[in-house]
């Protein structure tokens, strides 16, 4: 149910929104680098850029005065008018024009095709590994798929919490997205390895004592780690809002999701997901209501 509270809206949202509001990444649109002469920082260009309608830009620091903007599709004229408008705000001195490239609506579109494979890639090679490091068990088989169920659990709460951002508050997803999904896929099964190696341990110690017991034990020896682990990383994270760049944030906030939702999917879902299965419990449940 809590579970539920989370991922249904997100849904909801995902079907009224029609996905994600894809960034610069994922439409195409132009790259330029530029170098100042004068001492430029980071967010007066950032702030100059959105005053002249560039809200969506993204920029980058390559070196003390060089940087790497990403913007909506741009012509060399606008490109030109781009260049000169900055020169007057923040650079009387000049600005050389490093690189100019258009990235097209097809190459970002296979950005996004190359994403869902890797992670499609990430799920079926941590389904395959856990079976096989679950093999001596008895059902070795449900271990892979209750890690996979907890995956897949974690990547809905993230992608239904960035759709809601997206329809409410215009927020945009790119690459470092994705990049930050990969890593909360890899954190997720980290944690939940972890409740399935202890369990394995009670049941080898304990043989005669239920599947659930084991289970509820495993849980509790289990917890103090992984609350203080995912603490560990939460304050990590919280840091870096505060104190990092703009250019991060959208990875931040996945990441710092992602934890909350990787630390309650291998407490509360991932084990669980193995016991229904083992007690057959949602076929019971359909008896039950015929």
């Amino acid at each position: 149910l809590a579970s539920a509270v989370v991922i249904l809206p997100g849904l909801v949202f995902l079907i009224i929104g029609g996905g994600l509001k894809p960034g610069i990444d994922f439409t195409g649109g132009s790259t330029t680098g530029l170098e100042f002469v004068s001492n430029v920082k980071q967010a007066t260009l950032r702030a100059e850029l959105t005053a002249l309608g560039y809200q969506d830009a993204i920029v980058q620091q390559m070196d003390d005065r060089a940087y790497f903007v990403r913007t909506k599709e741009l012509d060399e004229d606008q490109k030109d008018r781009l260049v000169d408008n900055l020169k007057t705000r923040l650079s009387p001195d000049g600005i050389t024009v490093l690189s100019f490239d258009l990235v097209s609506p097809v190459v970002a579109a296979e950005t996004v095709v190359n994403a869902m494979w890797a992670v499609l890639a990430a799920a079926v090679g941590v389904f395959l590994y856990v079976w096989w490091a679950f093999r001596n068990m008895p059902s070795p088989l449900r271990y892979g798929v209750a890690a996979i169920v907890a995956l897949l659990h974690d990547t809905f709460v993230v992608i239904g919490i960035f759709a809601i951002l997206g329809e409410v508050f215009d927020i945009e997803v790119n690459t470092m997205f994705l990049i930050a999904l990969l890593t909360v896929v890899g954190y997720s099964v980290n944690d939940t390895i972890v409740i399935f190696d202890r369990l394995r341990e009670n049941i080898l110690l304990y043989p005669n004592r239920s599947l659930a017991n084991n289970a509820n034990l495993s849980i509790s020896e289990s917890l103090g780690r992984s609350l203080n682990t995912s603490l560990t990383l939460l304050f990590t994270l919280l840091a870096l809002l505060l104190f990092g760049g703009p250019t991060i944030r959208v990875f931040l906030w996945v990441l710092l999701i992602g934890v909350i939702a990787g630390t309650y999917s291998s407490i509360g879902v991932a084990t669980q997901i193995l016991m229904v299965w083992e007690y057959d419990d949602v076929r019971r449940l359909f008896r039950r209501s015929a």
